[in-house]
């Protein structure tokens, strides 16, 4: 039985990890911190958890939770995850960190969006969690950097046709739509009830983020720099991101053709679904699952390939993820804990 601990426990995301953590078959729980509920149960926030054995909410103490967790999950803010990732390394855990802090091999990268990185002798040590692009390194790494729900569900949609050469790679448009749980659990006027319900808004366009962090997979996976258009929207659910991604196709293709592309790539994958031809994803046969789906449709009166793929932003592009990143650090059977199917209603 390993020990985990979790850094930022009310947080959504943090929420959604003790919540799958709680039944994960090799693992117990030794430490769940949070600076702003410190003394307090976790089912005082989270009712849900109320007849749950979980340790209290303590003050983070870095070197305490690192001395005592095999695994520390910091799902905590950017910059911060920066300051509590160095002494928990010093510790001895391995940690997995849900912020985009450790996500970036560049520090000049993350600086351009989101400012001077706090410890950027640490970005070469850790490894992009993305399982089904860097499964080999996963394994061995001390610190990973979980990829966030919209990059999750761009890179997995695009890799195999990347790869494969299937599109023009300068000519990439992502439209991608989000639940409201993706902001995370600040409150903020944007996300008040009566500014979502009802609604759907376009928003950092040309300017968003996770911009950065899909273009640095994608060139990965090209072989050379890639750039792309990303839109995000905010849509009035809870869960589930769907990302619509329009491509060039560099010569004609079947729906056959791509498929056998997109099996290739994924084969073996357990998180990883591909729709038959006259079906797409949508997030209501994803959301409670770490499962990501993904469908297309040929227009060959246009010659483009139209990508769609769905996930749960807070499992597959979360909390889950985190888990599959754990599963490979310490040698686990990588489904372990993560094998619930989606809820459809």
């Amino acid at each position: 039985m390993y020990s985990v601990s979790v850094i930022g426990a009310t947080g959504y995301a943090g929420a959604e990890l003790i919540r799958l953590l709680s039944s994960h078959p090799r693992v117990r729980i030794a430490h769940l911190a949070s600076s702003s509920a410190a003394g307090q149960a976790l089912s005082a926030v989270y009712p849900s958890f109320l007849s749950s054995r979980l340790p209290e909410l303590e003050t983070p103490d870095y070197d305490l939770l690192g001395r005592d967790s095999d695994v520390v999950f910091t799902a905590l803010p950017h910059k911060v995850s920066a300051q509590a990732v160095p002494p928990l390394l010093a510790a001895g855990a391995r940690v997995v960190d849900l912020s985009a802090d450790f996500r970036y091999s560049d520090a000049a990268i993350y600086a351009q969006w989101y400012g001077a990185h706090p410890a950027p002798s640490l970005l070469s040590r850790a490894v992009y969690g993305l399982p089904e692009l860097h499964r080999e390194a996963i394994c061995g790494a001390q610190l990973v950097g979980n990829p966030g729900c919209y990059t999750t569900c761009s890179i997995l949609g695009l890799a195999p046709a990347v790869r494969a050469g299937l599109i023009d790679t300068d000519r990439i448009v992502i439209d991608a739509k989000s639940g409201v749980s993706g902001a995370g659990a600040s409150a903020t006027r944007d996300l008040h009830f009566c500014e979502v319900d009802e609604n759907i808004k376009a928003y950092k366009v040309a300017a968003h983020r996770h911009t950065s962090e899909i273009e640095q997979e994608l060139s990965l996976v090209a072989g050379k720099p890639i750039a792309l258009s990303f839109t995000p929207h905010l849509i009035p659910v809870k869960r589930g991101i769907l990302a619509t991604i329009y491509c060039e196709l560099t010569e004609p293709q079947s729906h056959a053709d791509v498929m056998a592309v997109y099996r290739n790539f994924y084969e073996g994958e357990p998180f990883v679904t591909l729709c038959e031809d006259g079906s797409l994803p949508e997030i209501k046969h994803v959301n409670g699952s770490n499962e990501c789906r993904i469908g297309w449709v040929v227009d060959r009166r246009l010659s483009r390939l139209i990508l769609v793929s769905a996930l749960d932003n807070l499992v597959k592009g979360a909390a889950g993820q985190a888990i599959h990143n754990m599963n490979l650090m310490l040698g686990l059977e990588e489904t372990e804990g993560l094998t619930h199917r989606a809820w459809y209603l």
